[in-house]
């Protein structure tokens, strides 16, 4: 059984999705940010790093991603869903809140295919990514688990 989350274990969870965020395109700045310097309020300053505003909007962004992932995966709201379609709502809802705030705060043009597509395909790149290491994690608890059951079996037998 997983332990009740605190208020602090979703806070936690907002900084770590800010702060990943923040590494990725503080990268994406260092090498696309000169180009780029001109079509886009997230590369405003070249590859000086991320203009103030748009680090708080990507920090409403990391929130409402938590808040997202809040409602799909915890039994609170939503209590009889298949895993594989919290998955695909999650998804689709951080995808539509992060299409918002490109459009709202001209984080590059809408009318550009390029950045789309570079959004799009970094957005997958992270997503299996944050997906591979996540099975990763279970199937190690899963171990976990099954030894210390086992050890507990082995204790009960003698």
């Amino acid at each position: 059984m997983e332990p009740k989350k605190t208020i602090i274990d979703y806070f936690s969870q907002v900084l770590v999705i800010f702060g990943f965020t923040m590494l990725v395109l503080n990268i994406f700045c260092f090498i696309f940010g000169n180009s780029a310097k001109d079509i886009s309020a997230m590369f405003a300053l070249g590859s000086q790093g991320i203009p103030l505003p748009v680090a708080f909007e990507f920090l409403c962004v990391s929130a409402l991603t938590t808040i997202i992932r809040f409602v799909f995966f915890t039994d609170v709201l939503i209590k009889k869903m298949q895993l594989w379609l919290r998955t695909a709502c999650m998804l689709a809802s951080v995808v539509l809140v992060i299409t918002l705030f490109i459009i709202a705060f001209h984080w590059f043009p809408i009318t550009m295919w390029q950045p789309w597509a570079m959004f799009f395909l970094c957005f997958g790149i992270f997503f299996l990514g944050s997906y591979l290491v996540m099975a990763l994690k279970e199937k190690s608890e899963n171990r976990r688990m099954e030894e210390a059951l086992q050890k507990l079996k082995d204790q009960e037998g003698n």
